[in-house]
Order: structure tokens, then sequence, then C-alpha cells
């Protein structure tokens, strides 16, 4: 039977599991999503693949759980944003800034590298719930203005701040001119 570090065997495979989450998080944040595999993470971790399978039984089962851990504390950021927010305009647009500070800052690469993971069934599943995390804030924040279809509305300015993501990548300097015009965009129709 192989050593364990921790008083029991479910604390031992806990530490075991927080371990190989943050080196796929390292992994991807230093290499890219293109190098994260079974593989890649057993060696950065000095384990056996064979091993690595009684906790992933595939990438996209490692993409999963690293989201499913990422996700919730992303989801709270938007919300500790949003709360922070008197107006309906003024939700949005800390929505806006919540979601493109954990896009573009670096601390979160890895997360957001791997949400645009294309992931297979059941995974996708997985991740469709922590993403409803994401999105339930705003759309409560709409609903609560009086916004008619509160949740489709929160997909669309999802969608405006996912292409202001990428353009304040492209552009880092341009930040602030990216969340003015996405702010304008999304509450345009608002009323």
């Amino acid at each position: 039977m192989p050593k364990i570090s921790e008083a029991t065997v479910a604390e031992h495979r806990a530490r075991q599991l927080r371990t190989l989450l943050d080196a796929a998080r390292a992994l991807v944040a230093e290499e890219g999503i293109e190098a994260l595999s079974l593989a890649a993470l057993a060696r950065r971790v000095g384990l056996s693949r064979p091993s690595l399978y009684e906790y992933f039984r595939s990438k996209d089962d490692l993409v999963a759980a690293v989201l499913e851990q990422e996700l919730p504390r992303w989801a709270a950021h938007v919300e500790r944003a949003l709360a922070g927010a008197e107006s309906l305009e003024g939700k949005v647009e800390a929505y806006i800034r919540a979601q493109l500070e954990v896009m573009t800052d670096g601390r979160h690469a890895a997360a957001v590298a791997l949400v645009e993971h294309a992931l297979a069934e059941p995974a996708l599943e997985r991740i469709r719930v922590g993403h409803a995390q994401l999105l339930s804030p705003l759309a409560t924040a709409l609903a609560a203005g009086g916004v008619p279809e509160p949740a489709l509305r929160a997909e669309l300015i999802q969608g405006l701040v996912d292409a202001a993501a990428r353009v304040a990548q492209r552009d880092p300097a341009a930040v602030e001119s990216v969340v003015a015009v996405t702010l304008a965009q999304a509450t345009r129709g608002l009323g």
C-alpha cells in the first residue's frame, strides 16, 4: 500500500487533488492549453499516468475539475463587485469591470484558457453549472431593474465582455476605453 502524507486516506486524496489542480493551472498558464495532458501533468507532479486515472478519467475530466474549483471563486469576485454598485448601470459596469479584470490580469489565465477549451459531454455540463454562477448576479440585477429577459441579456452582455477581453489582451493600454465602449454598448437597450 502506498504511503500517505495525511492523517487519513481522504485527507491525503484531497491534498493530492489540490496539488494536481494547482499543477494543471500552472501548466496551462505557462505553456498554454495545448500543453495540458494527463501525461504532461503526471511528469510535472512526479506521478505515473495510471495514478492520475484515480483522479481524472480524461483531459476533459481534468479541465472540468480545474474549472469547477476556479469558477466559484470567480463568481464570488463578480458578486462582490455588483454588491458595491447602486444603480443598474453601475451594476452592469461593475460586472464588466470585474469580468475584464479576471480575464486580463494573468492570475486567472489558466481558467480563461480552459473556459474556451472545447469539452465533450458530460464535462461540458459540469462547466455550464459553474458558468451560470458567473451570470447569475448580473441576471438578478437586470431582473431587479425591470429589464425584460434578464437571463438572455446577461448572456449577451457576457458575449460583449468576451469580445472586450480579447481586445484588451491585444492592447492592455486601451482597457479603460474598452470598458467605456463595452458599457455603452451593454446599456444601450436596458431601458
